[in-house]
């Protein structure tokens, strides 16, 4: 579904087909609803079209044939869904996949599935679930109409461009995260802190299955095997390029920080138990020598020294005080209390 300047991408509640038709010539857009133009519209070379099919059902996908002759194979990966990132050649065109990210309710990571077909004037997009991207690209594409020259390779532009940026916030507010979570591991150490590590790392896997194969989709889109783009619209694609491999690269740093910030709380963990197990040592000692010596005098033999002692009692009380409190400053001064 396309929405246009201003307005919030919403969930459609119905399957639709969306044509917006770009007249290089007048530099005009029009909406289109009947899908059985679309061929006609799509032969003449001053039209620059573009068709969102949203949640597409059978009929949809059999339109897309009939209309642009796409292969059956192309249809069938659009069809089952769940792909890699990837872009196949096929004559004329070139099927991609991509993935748009957005942090959802209860911090959850949502990947949302875009398929594009990308011909000389054509562009083709296919998705079950709402593209933030794709309102942005039809606002931008309207503002950017005095480049219409540039065909279907800006409108790809654009709209991939948006989805590549989105990574970016989504990095830096995990780097955030993680910063939070190193002050409370040195801090006031928390069980949910691992619990957290262990989400981001996923979101960062689940991301870099994302963004490190769209660097082979451009790497195929910038070959200019087909003339289907510019030369001129080559320096847009370049220019996203230059931000996969900065997010793939900030991914990739960020990965490692997780990693030892998950060393730095097993340490700190581990640390902190050895911690308890020498106080819990100390006290153990303290009251072992005590009770050593209350046993020794509780013993019910007749001929023990001190036994008939008058103040017998009165001493080993004494003697289990000075033992434990000598225990005691021992192990305060080898810092085990």
């Amino acid at each position: 579904m396309i929405c246009s300047a201003g307005e919030k991408p919403s969930i459609p509640i119905i399957n639709m087909i969306t044509t917006i038709v770009l007249d290089r010539a007048e530099r005009s857009f029009n909406r289109i609803s009947d899908t059985t133009q679309i061929a006609h519209l799509c032969a003449e070379q001053k039209n620059v079209l573009w068709v969102d099919v949203s949640h597409p059902t059978s009929d949809d996908f059999e339109i897309l044939t009939r209309e642009f002759g796409f292969h059956h194979l192309a249809i069938e990966d659009c069809r089952h869904g769940h792909q890699r990132p990837k872009v196949d050649e096929y004559h004329g065109y070139y099927y991609l996949v991509l993935y748009e990210s957005e942090i959802v309710k209860d911090n959850r990571l949502e990947m949302r599935e875009l398929n594009i077909f990308l011909g000389k004037n054509y562009l083709v997009t296919v998705h079950n679930q709402p593209i933030r991207a794709i309102a942005t690209a039809e606002r931008l594409w309207r503002g950017w109409a005095d480049l219409a020259e540039r065909g279907t390779g800006l409108l790809a532009y654009l709209m991939i461009d948006s989805i590549v940026d989105d990574y970016m916030p989504l990095i830096d507010d995990m780097s955030d995260n993680l910063d939070d979570i190193e002050e409370q591991i040195f801090g006031d150490l928390q069980h949910e802190s691992l619990e957290e590590i262990f989400r981001i790392k996923k979101q960062l896997l689940f991301l870099r299955r994302a963004v490190v194969p769209l660097r082979d989709v451009f790497n195929t889109l910038m070959r200019r095997e087909q003339p289907i783009f510019s030369r001129e619209t080559m320096v847009y694609f370049h220019d996203v390029y230059d931000h996969l491999i900065r997010v793939a690269d900030s991914i990739d740093t960020l990965r490692e920080i997780v990693a030892s910030t998950m060393d730095a709380y097993l340490s700190v963990t581990s640390n902190r138990m050895n911690l308890v197990m020498k106080r819990l040592t100390s006290i153990s000692a303290i009251l072992m020598s005590v009770t050593l010596i209350a046993g020794i005098y509780g013993m019910n033999f007749k001929f023990m020294p001190e036994l008939g002692w008058r103040y017998g009692y009165v001493g080993a009380l004494i003697l289990m005080l000075f033992t434990g409190l000598a225990l005691y400053f021992y192990f305060r001064r080898i810092r085990w209390l």
